[in-house]
């Protein structure tokens, strides 16, 4: 799964397709930019040797193999996603792989199994996102932790934000239709800030959250170059660019001359009673 930071939802599926030659440079990109935030809050909320967890809309295996190495021979790392593409091998490093929809099948091995369920850049893009949210609450035990994280693109929506010429205009121009695609599918642009009043309306408790985002960094290019060569057809087909803007775009991106941002990461945590 994943937004832009990661994906967008299309007619029959994602905007940005798990299967096509671009995603693993995006996955990627995203375990290089978000892993070190993902990683801090899994340590800081104790996930450690003998814990069971249960990844969301694994998409890459990073976070997976991550949280495998962490619980150990002796826990249990369950990965699940629509596609599972890019789960090949996770299974050799222990990790349970399952083919699952989160908002409408029951938690993997039932109720109350799990010490933390995880999902990254999943949520946003999920329509059924509240009945999502109660059925990972269901499958933590007593004092089991829901971490969420995902993309805010409305809070800070500038692919450049120093916009200093026309590179840089050109950027956010194209990271606006961007944006364009993915509202006229569903997608809440908004939804990142709005984490911790779900996990509290949830029933969480100790609910706490914080944002990051990198202002410039070689994998926010890595990113957005997989990124607008997996969009660029529907960019061009709704009037957004021309195919010599997102050419002359990729040139700019590809000089490393440009400062790339993303979207803020918000992630939010809390601790079912």
């Amino acid at each position: 799964m994943g937004e832009h930071v990661g994906e967008g939802v299309g007619e029959s599926g994602y905007l940005l397709d798990n299967r096509q030659t671009e995603a693993g440079a995006r996955f990627a990109a995203l375990a290089e930019l978000f892993d070190p935030v993902t990683f801090r809050h899994v340590d800081r909320l104790g996930i450690g040797a003998g814990m069971r967890c249960w990844e969301v809309g694994a998409g890459g295996p990073s976070v997976p193999l991550g949280l495998a190495a962490r619980v150990g021979p002796d826990g249990a790392v369950v990965a699940t996603d629509i596609d599972l593409s890019w789960t090949a091998g996770l299974a050799a490093h222990g990790v349970e792989v399952l083919r699952h929809d989160v908002a409408a099948d029951q938690p993997p091995g039932g109720e109350g199994r799990f010490d933390l369920v995880h999902a990254r850049l999943v949520l946003v893009h999920v329509t059924e996102r509240a009945e999502a949210v109660r059925r990972m609450v269901r499958a933590l035990r007593p004092g089991g932790r829901l971490l969420l994280e995902d993309a805010d693109p409305a809070l800070q929506p500038l692919l450049c934000p120093e916009e200093t010429g026309p590179e840089q205009r050109l950027a956010n121009r194209l990271r606006a239709g961007f944006r364009t695609l993915m509202a006229e599918r569903g997608a809440d642009l908004s939804f990142g800030r709005t984490l911790p009043r779900v996990l509290r309306e949830a029933g969480l408790e100790d609910v706490g959250a914080d944002a990051y985002f990198p202002l410039t960094s070689p994998a926010c290019a890595e990113l957005e170059a997989a990124t607008v060569r997996q969009i660029r057809t529907r960019l061009v087909a709704a009037g957004l660019a021309t195919d010599p803007e997102i050419d002359a775009h990729l040139t700019h991106v590809a000089s490393g001359r440009l400062d790339l941002a993303t979207a803020p990461l918000i992630s939010a945590w809390g601790r079912r009673p």
